[in-house]
């Protein structure tokens, strides 16, 4: 394996007269042949596969007779169907989930590809497991069947979601047609109030402009807010720019990029390390780069905040009320809010602090790394969930499970009342078999349509620390309400 970047069949980083943005950096780099009006030809270094797409991908493949011509740059985990209740193995709880999983492990084992088998340590969700091991690194292109490969964008990398048989492509080729998306910049100016979160920044950006904003755009985050991120901050911001329709979401390698990249297990050891180093480097846009649209975001307006309807742009700060759909000028939204507060089973000018809730998921590839654990066990240390509320906590992957238990955070978790789980996607949606049908759900997820946890579930999307403070509440409420 070569960690450190593309084969030598992509373009390298030159010098030009012309400022160039992080994307047009990354989208040259891996730009096999321009294909016209748009469309390219790219090399991808990076395929990451799931049991319950990967199955369908690999064995297609199979069946023409091809093979993955890369195997070594190929991944798969168990992460989308796997059971994650304690003392698990191949049960599922999803119609077809055990047929599912032997079928990728068999095929996968058939390809030479890399396996993150349900009792690998290294399983975990496709997102979290790529970065915490060092498989996809700055400067990298990587895809995966799942629209959630935006994650990855926090590295620097150009990554993005694609369907099956595009996966199939990939997987037999190393390359991919594109369309070239135009470049956005995001500027989160200023800094955020103490309790202000990732998560509150990226719902506030998606509310400020909505949830189609982004379409047709590769976003880049950028600003005193991003660069002051943890980590896990920046892969939150990054996971759900597709969540306002963008291509995918990126921010620039700096010294907290480089610094977690080079602590991988598979980063770039000995003298290609400083080749990698300074490669990354390199990967910012210029003084002058020319975007084809810029946003700013003032932090001193960003709260914690919570959504109220069945899309992540239905979202308002906890301190306030449930909309009326007759606010909304645009008549789409109003209709739209209309119908979202039917489903939610809200009447407008409720206080959002008054709702109560069911059920609380603390999971999922957007809030479910070790810094999203810690804060939520801090404010759980000593504290109770309200009798009434089904918790639950699931880690991203087994390195972050294992993490929270060395720390002891699992005990803090069990004590307040959650359940401690085991890694994988678990209820961030239905497709695993469990459900909150018909519950009112607080979620740290990325997702909030209808029937998205269970039958008749109602989702509030929100932090993890808004997830924990309402859990012991019993009712939708910001950390420093409680």
């Amino acid at each position: 394996m070569d960690p450190a970047g593309p084969e030598p069949r992509s373009r390298r980083l030159e010098a030009t007269d012309m400022p160039a943005t992080l994307f047009e950096k990354l989208w040259n780099l891996h730009e096999i042949a321009d294909l016209g009006d748009r469309d390219c030809l790219i090399h991808i270094d990076r395929i990451f596969l799931h049991e319950r797409t990967g199955s369908i991908a690999l064995r297609s493949l199979e069946q023409e007779g091809r093979r993955v011509r890369a195997p070594h740059r190929v991944f798969c985990t168990m992460d989308h169907i796997v059971d994650t209740r304690p003392g698990r193995g191949d049960i599922s709880l999803a119609p077809h989930g055990r047929e599912f999983i032997e079928a990728t492990r068999q095929s996968a084992r058939r390809a030479g590809i890399h396996l993150f088998d349900i009792d690998d340590p290294r399983q975990g969700i496709s997102h979290v497991v790529a970065a915490e091991n060092g498989i996809v690194l700055p400067g990298m292109s990587a895809v995966c069947p799942d629209s959630h490969t935006c994650t990855l964008g926090a590295l620097g990398a150009l990554a993005w979601g694609i369907g099956s048989t595009e996966a199939e492509h990939a997987l037999a080729t190393s390359c991919l047609r594109a369309s070239r998306p135009r470049a956005m910049r995001v500027n989160f100016m200023g800094e955020t109030a103490p309790g202000v979160t990732a998560k509150d920044m990226i719902l506030h950006l998606i509310a400020s402009f909505g949830s189609r904003s982004g379409r047709g755009y590769a976003v880049e985050f950028a600003g005193p807010a991003v660069s002051a991120l943890s980590m896990d901050g920046r892969f939150t911001l990054c996971n759900m720019a597709v969540e306002m329709g963008a291509f995918t979401g990126m921010i620039a390698p700096d010294e907290r990029t480089i610094a977690y990249v080079q602590n991988t297990a598979l980063a770039p050891r000995g003298p290609l390390a400083e080749q990698a180093e300074f490669h990354w480097r390199q990967l910012r846009s210029d003084t002058g780069a020319e975007f084809d649209l810029e946003l700013e975001i003032d932090c001193a307006r960003i709260a914690p905040a919570v959504t109220w309807g069945t899309n992540p742009e239905q979202m308002a700060n906890i301190g306030g009320k449930v909309p009326s759909p007759d606010a909304f000028e645009d008549p789409q939204k109003s209709l739209a809010a209309s119908h979202a507060l039917d489903y939610m089973g809200l009447k407008p000018g409720t206080p959002l602090d008054s709702i109560r809730i069911d059920a609380a998921f603390l999971g999922s590839c957007t809030n479910n790394r070790i810094s999203d654990l810690r804060a939520a066990a801090n404010y759980l240390r000593n504290r109770k969930i309200a009798p009434w509320v089904q918790a639950l906590c699931v880690p991203g992957s087994g390195a972050v499970k294992r993490e929270a238990e060395a720390e002891g955070l699992h005990e803090i978790f069990r004590n307040a009342g959650f359940e401690w789980r085991e890694a994988g996607c678990s209820l961030c949606f239905h497709a695993g078999g469990e459900s909150f049908g018909g519950k009112r759900v607080i979620s740290s997820t990325n997702r909030n349509f209808q029937g998205r946890q269970g039958p008749g579930a109602r989702t509030h999307l929100a932090s993890p620390l808004t997830v924990a403070a309402s859990a012991c509440r019993g009712y939708i409420s910001a950390a420093e309400a409680s």
